[in-house]
């Protein structure tokens, strides 16, 4: 007779004792309530000052710690006011002329940092303007001007503008090209083009999302900046936030607080545009 042998049953696994016994399963670890405290007044003390300012754009009254109802007088008046016009005209011939310059210029420096030169010493100078202290940078560019016998206006704004720019265009570009595929470049070459058109047709389509964001946060800084403006441009053509300034000296107005909520706006508007956009700086498919 065939001996039948006896079927063998197999140690449950830890994995099955754990389905088998609750008490044997991990528990989810409970974040203490108050570890999300200083977060959420970070987020106070920075945005609520921020909020008191837009709300209170809308006020009717005139006196600002007082309420007197949901108003938008204060715009008409605001673009009323030729100096705040005219402030707002100069800004934007700046940072018009600043971030064409710091365009070009940052998008060929990347291009020739990523592919003639080796080691992070020139990468490192090429963006140093963007961490320099703009008071450091606003005095020096003023003793260059001096040295040079250039005369102070908008001209001298956008080329001290351009000059900080350039460094965050360049920082974004050569993010852009940290993730180009080199061998496209190559068989474009090998095809028998020479290097500026594989830089027009094969380079720069690629290098257009890097070049726009970099385009869109320059032209934001150049709006914002007061210090390096403050410095650099003559009296009689104040920057928007030098005419600002000028206005805050003796209290803030509602007008002030219009104008502020349409640069927050604005700012805000162009940075989510350059976020986005920067989103692209993956390796293309």
């Amino acid at each position: 007779m065939a001996e039948t042998s006896a079927p063998t049953t197999s140690a449950p696994t830890t994995s099955a004792m754990r389905e088998l016994d609750p008490a044997a399963r991990p528990r989810p670890v409970r974040k203490p309530r108050g570890i999300l405290v200083p977060l959420w007044l970070g987020y106070v003390f920075l945005y609520l000052p921020i909020l008191i300012v837009v709300v209170m754009s809308f006020n009717d009254s005139e006196n600002l710690f007082v309420w007197r109802g949901f108003s938008l007088r204060w715009y008409p008046e605001l673009f009323a006011d030729e100096r705040i016009m005219q402030g707002l005209v100069n800004t934007l011939i700046v940072a018009t002329g600043a971030t064409a310059i710091a365009t070009v210029l940052g998008t060929l420096l990347a291009y020739g940092i990523q592919h003639y030169t080796r080691g992070g010493l020139i990468r490192a100078f090429a963006i140093a303007p963007a961490i320099l202290p703009d008071l450091l940078l606003g005095i020096g560019l003023l003793t260059f001007f001096s040295l040079l016998t250039v005369t102070l206006g908008l001209h001298s704004v956008v080329l001290a503008h351009a000059v900080f720019a350039t460094a965050f265009v360049t920082a974004i570009v050569l993010a852009r090209m940290a993730g180009l595929d080199p061998s496209l470049e190559e068989a474009s070459r090998d095809l028998g083009a020479g290097p500026v058109r594989t830089f027009v047709r094969v380079t720069l389509p690629q290098l257009a999302p890097g070049i726009v964001a970099g385009a869109l946060l320059a032209f934001t800084l150049s709006i914002d900046e007061f210090v390096i403006a403050f410095f650099t441009t003559a009296p009689t053509q104040p920057t928007l936030p030098i005419v600002i300034y000028s206005m805050v000296r003796f209290g803030v107005t509602p007008e002030v607080n219009a104008l502020a909520t349409l640069l927050l706006l604005v700012s805000v508007v162009t940075v989510i545009a350059a976020q986005r956009l920067t989103r692209l700086t993956g390796t293309p498919k």
